[in-house]
């Protein structure tokens, strides 16, 4: 039951949260009834992007097998699947992607209408915008809960699979702070604010979770859920292993959040791109995420219920270390430095203010980030006026959020903007 005090807003947050499933229901049957119906037959259509065989694909393993930074020649990878997890800075990683697609005219599969594949339904193929049978895609890079069968489908044999994970109980921190809004079973939990009620919920997570529960994976194992596995499986189950070694086989490069410069020059190593390909701002960044607010009680209570994702964790972040071994610890530190200063210089010059502010501060809608459910904690950017013309294009590029960038490279967000609209016109 609803506290006294609490009562007003678990009655608007309930009427919100049945009008908008039934409104995008409705429009998500409309939409279904006006496209066009996919045909799945083997007899495909002719198709204006097929999947072609690699070329000099030993040029590109000679590079990303290589540590030494020599004078190796290799040719830039343009395939990539990369696998966005949540609250893991992979908003930063998009914008990284988007600009490199857009500056090599690549063809990017982006959802139907929304900025998501149908999360947390499973990724299926016919979810990508025009998909046709035969149809190949250079990068795979927004919000799904993977399925590999389905997204091997769409593309070619050379493409390189990345993801990013990060320390699971930051993540659930994150998580519980930033959804629960739209996770009813938060909503009894005691409690004045996000902090106590997770603190309540980790001392006895039995006593709320229930894992039919509406939105509920994103507070159990998120990291398993997104990688496309059971996140109710238990750390001794045969599976677990099998997974880990699955995930091994099937992923070129595992990055970590808590280690994200060093993260972005493996990726440049392995795709074989230039420095200033993997420049960045941060993006989609909480006003209060200046660092975690557990104490090492409430910290290890978290890793605790989030065993599974702890597991996979450890073991990458096993790997990620190696990789670094491989790229050279002391050219880490060099390439770090060199890719720090760079982005410092581009941020004086292209950043009002030399930092982010809250999104009523934002001056430009196309540089307002997307909000989450009853709140705007979201921080963007201003764009500067005085920038060099050579770098105007890319300062607004990297200050470009997530669904307007989407817009600029083509894709049709109808139901997500239209759901924009309605949250902006009753305040949610």
């Amino acid at each position: 039951m609803c506290l006294q005090a609490q009562g007003k807003l678990c009655r608007s947050i309930w009427k919100g949260l049945i009008l908008g499933t039934l409104l995008t229901s409705f429009l998500i049957l409309l939409y279904s009834y006006a496209a066009p119906p996919l045909s799945l037959s083997s007899a495909e259509n002719s198709v204006s992007f097929r999947c072609q065989p690699p070329t000099n694909s030993g040029s590109h393993l000679q590079k990303a097998n290589s540590s030494s930074g020599s004078s190796l020649l290799c040719v830039p990878r343009h395939n990539l699947m990369f696998l966005k997890t949540h609250k893991t800075g992979s908003s930063t990683i998009l914008n990284i992607l988007f600009r490199y697609g857009e500056k090599h005219n690549l063809h990017f599969a982006f959802p139907r209408g929304r900025n998501d594949f149908e999360y947390p339904s499973y990724f299926q193929r016919w979810q990508v915008e025009g998909y046709q049978p035969g149809m190949c895609f250079n990068i795979i890079c927004n919000h799904m809960r993977y399925r590999h069968s389905e997204v091997n489908l769409l593309i070619a044999q050379d493409t390189t699979f990345v993801t990013v994970l990060r320390n699971p109980a930051l993540l659930f921190e994150s998580s519980f702070q930033y959804f629960s809004h739209v996770v009813p079973l938060t909503w009894t939990i005691p409690g004045s604010g996000s902090e106590q009620k997770m603190d309540a919920f980790l001392r006895s997570p039995l006593s709320y979770y229930d894992s039919s529960g509406y939105n509920a994976h994103y507070l159990h194992n998120l990291l398993t859920f997104d990688l496309g596995y059971d996140n109710e499986i238990n750390v001794g189950d045969a599976i677990v292993q099998n997974m880990l070694e699955e995930l091994d086989k099937r992923f070129h490069l595992v990055m970590m959040l808590e280690y994200f410069d060093e993260s972005l020059l493996l990726l440049r190593e392995l795709m074989c791109w230039e420095m200033d390909d993997i420049l960045y701002f941060k993006l989609n960044a909480r006003k209060d995420s200046i660092g975690s607010r557990l104490n090492p009680e409430i910290r290890q209570l978290a890793q605790e219920w989030n065993a599974i994702d702890i597991l996979i964790y450890q073991h990458f972040n096993a790997t990620f270390w190696k990789k670094v071994e491989k790229y050279g610890m002391e050219r880490m530190k060099k390439d770090v430095i060199e890719l720090r200063t760079k982005n410092e210089e581009l941020k004086q010059e292209c950043i009002a203010g030399g930092g982010p502010v809250d999104a009523s501060k934002i001056k430009e809608s196309g540089l307002q980030p997307w909000q989450p459910f009853g709140e705007a904690t979201i921080q963007g950017y201003n764009l500067n006026k005085n920038i060099l013309p050579q770098h105007k294009q890319l300062c607004r590029s990297m200050l470009t959020p997530e669904i307007q960038y989407m817009s600029r490279l083509g894709a049709d967000l109808w139901i997500t903007r239209l759901w924009g609209n309605i949250r902006r016109l009753l305040n949610w």
